[in-house]
């Protein structure tokens, strides 16, 4: 599905509100780094390039909208099971913490495409419960990769603990069929001296590495070579062509025959989930942001996960790292942030990263759309006038308002949008319900949990 907003855009605002808001199948990699629930407050430097940027990361039940609750337990019964859990074995600022979340991993499967994976960077502080939030919204079958990032400084641990100097980044992929570029690293220069230590005539240099089959009952594959009888890995057909081309030696006879591979066919060492070889953000791209990640990260997802001109969503910006490396890598990119200092630093650090790069070339203009309004959907097609669903919804609801659950008649009976228009709600029937006059009254502009709430309130409703 098309994306519904132009490339390169930032919103200022609710990420939750604007991806209700964003076209279903639209998105092909998302990576977010929300708050971790650390009951701390983050501020940056007076002075610096982030001056401004502030967060409270300290979360209770009256920091999160009441409306969030029975959404989730009306669409996603075993989700909000776990977040009760939670509650019950963490305490309310787990639970709330937990919610904000959870309404907005709902929102990131729907809006990511098939192919599409979702990195969520948190820490030990939540990551447990986070992994289960996310096995609940993905499947437990989509769960690929528990990452570390080893930090260069550890975090304060106290008298009585180790200090933690890693970081948690969850992947999660929409289906089987998802986007994957392995990536390899550089070898480190030790292990090539000890590693590679042969040369040949003209300088290449390669190691010996065992041509036995770790299966011993193939007898397709078993037969004597150079005065040595053994379970190969190789046909005879390909080891006789091997030594032929001086690639299969035998160092002294009656040892085991070795094969050459070759230092410069080495694709780099290979990259496992333990992530300890990238630095915090220092030099020139350090801007003293509150939590702000490095650029070597955000490549290294980028390019695992997508590819040139893939859509990337960050809904939780900040400093604008992973637009600034999507940009890098010829991606197209959205980012969503609460405070409009996002916008400023966006542009900032885009512009001087192109200033960096093409100085003199005259490529330093491009655009950036900035936006505090709710996209509208336009993946759902035409949609008749909405009051003509009123029947179906009736039949639907079996003549039960879906506030107070009281049966009305039918002419006492008005359509409302489940999620306001205001909010990204749109026409279709899946956002329309029927309500009494009284709760469509008290809902007003407001979400239907919000009325259930209020209901609840007053005794109208259990």
């Amino acid at each position: 599905m098309t994306a519904n907003w132009k490339n390169r855009t930032l919103w200022t605002g609710d990420n939750l509100d604007i991806m209700r808001g964003m076209n279903s199948h639209s998105v092909d990699l998302i990576y977010l780094d929300p708050p971790f629930n650390s009951n701390r407050d983050y501020a940056a430097p007076i002075g610096s390039q982030a001056a401004g940027a502030a967060f409270k990361d300290t979360w209770a039940l009256s920091d999160v909208d009441e409306a969030w609750h029975g959404e989730i337990a009306d669409r996603e019964p075993a989700l909000y099971a776990i977040i009760d859990a939670a509650g019950l074995a963490h305490g309310k600022g787990m639970k709330s913490y937990l919610i904000m979340m959870a309404v907005r991993l709902m929102e990131m499967h729907r809006i990511l495409k098939p192919t599409g994976s979702v990195y969520l960077h948190c820490d030990p502080t939540a990551s447990h419960y986070l992994k289960m939030l996310m096995d609940a919204v993905f499947g437990p079958g989509r769960f690929r990769n528990e990452l570390s990032w080893r930090r260069s400084n550890p975090k304060s641990h106290g008298k009585k603990n180790f200090p933690n100097c890693r970081d948690i980044i969850f992947r999660f992929t929409k289906t089987e069929d998802c986007t994957f570029n392995q990536v390899f690293g550089e070898h480190n220069p030790e292990y090539v001296r000890t590693a590679y230590k042969y040369r040949e005539p003209d300088g290449r240099r390669y190691r010996l590495l065992p041509l036995l089959n770790p299966n011993n009952d193939r007898p397709n594959l078993t037969y004597e070579f150079l005065g040595i009888t053994r379970v190969w890995r190789w046909t005879r057909k390909r080891m006789e062509q091997a030594y032929q081309d001086g690639i299969v030696v035998q160092l002294k006879p009656g040892a085991v025959p070795q094969y050459k591979k070759y230092l410069d066919e080495s694709k780099g060492r290979t990259i496992t989930n333990d992530w300890r070889d990238i630095e915090q953000a220092a030099g020139n791209e350090y801007i003293d942001y509150p939590t702000q990640k490095p650029l070597a990260l955000l490549d290294r997802i980028i390019r695992v996960s997508s590819n040139p001109g893939d859509m990337i969503l960050d809904p939780f910006c900040g400093c604008a790292t992973a637009l600034v490396a999507a940009d890098r890598l010829q991606r197209q990119w959205v980012g969503i942030d609460l405070s409009s200092l996002a916008a400023k630093l966006v542009n900032k650090r885009l512009r001087d990263d192109a200033a960096g790069k093409d100085a003199g070339s005259g490529k330093l203009f491009f655009e950036i759309h900035h936006r505090t309004d709710i996209p509208a959907r336009t993946d759902l097609g035409p949609l008749p006038d909405y009051r003509t669903h009123k029947h179906t919804l009736y039949g639907r609801q079996e003549g039960l308002c879906n506030g107070c659950r009281v049966m009305f008649p039918f002419r006492n009976m008005t359509i409302d949008h489940i999620i306001p228009q205001s909010r990204g709600g749109g026409d279709h029937l899946k956002n329309l319900q029927l309500l009494c006059g009284a709760c469509n009254s008290t809902k007003g502009t407001g979400t239907q949990e919000e009325l259930i709430a209020r209901l609840k309130a007053q005794g109208l409703r259990n």
